[in-house]
């Protein structure tokens, strides 16, 4: 399936708590350099017609001032932990200026979240000035098209829990997972770029180590990689990026990404 040209800009790289996280004084959450703040994780998908985000975080409004993002078209849902979903309230200011509802794509258990921890918006009696939402559901199986991009989900689990990865043409994107089943890697092999998960050095029941997330790009057999979803407890981002092999790094706040 045809994908056109598109940029992708990592507006968060951080695992729950952000970097830095709250009262801690560690070398992480006080290092001077700007590649060691992160807020939590989320990417900007753009086309030259067609723009949308992966999750809506804590950070969301901040986010999107930060990146001056002028038009959102839809939101894309990986899974419902509260790190991925608690920006969905900031979407209003879009409908304000186009007065169309925000296109919201999540699986089923996705959505039973929105509609209990945002339940004003999915009210019969709507107050006004709420966030208008069009819910579109997922298929993990089926691939489906916002604007002029493909997107292929890709099903991973958060231990017990089924997240939702992403390929959008030669790009792949996966945050909270630690174990992806065969078949599904065979949706991500053909990526020039992978996005993953990283939490931190010591094991983790539900996300994947740096070690692991190596290992499976190896297995996978991605060219280039880009870490994300990273704790404090990693390490500095220079010296963690010094250890990586070639064509793998960590990602940061800001970077962007360019697929033609």
């Amino acid at each position: 399936m045809y994908c056109p040209p598109i940029t992708i800009t990592f507006l968060g790289t951080g695992t729950s708590t952000g970097v830095p996280m709250i009262a801690c004084n560690c070398p992480v959450c006080t290092s001077k350099d700007a590649k060691d703040t992160r807020l939590r994780s989320s990417i900007l998908v753009q086309s030259s017609t067609t723009t949308f985000v992966i999750d809506t975080t804590p950070d969301f409004r901040y986010q999107m001032l930060r990146q001056q993002v002028k038009q959102l078209d839809a939101v894309l849902f990986t899974h419902p932990h509260k790190d991925h979903i608690a920006g969905l309230d900031d979407v209003k200011a879009f409908n304000f200026f186009t007065g169309n509802a925000m296109q919201v794509y999540a699986n089923e258990l996705t959505q039973t979240a929105l509609q209990r921890e945002f339940m004003y918006v999915f009210a019969e009696k709507k107050y006004p000035g709420i966030p208008q939402i069009t819910l579109h559901t997922i298929d993990e199986h089926t691939p489906f098209i916002i604007g002029d991009i493909p997107i292929i989900p890709i099903l991973v689990w958060h231990l017990h829990m089924p997240v939702l990865g992403f390929r959008i043409g030669k790009f792949t994107y996966i945050t909270d997972a630690n174990k992806i089943d065969a078949i599904e890697q065979q949706k991500i092999k053909g990526s020039e770029m992978m996005v993953l998960n990283a939490l931190r050095h010591a094991p983790h029941l539900s996300h994947f180590t740096i070690d692991e997330a190596v290992a499976l790009v190896k297995n996978i057999q991605v060219p280039q990689a880009k870490f994300t979803h990273i704790s404090h407890q990693l390490g500095l981002h220079q010296t963690i990026n010094n250890t990586l092999p070639a064509g793998i790094e960590l990602a940061y706040d800001g970077l962007q990404l360019h697929f033609g």
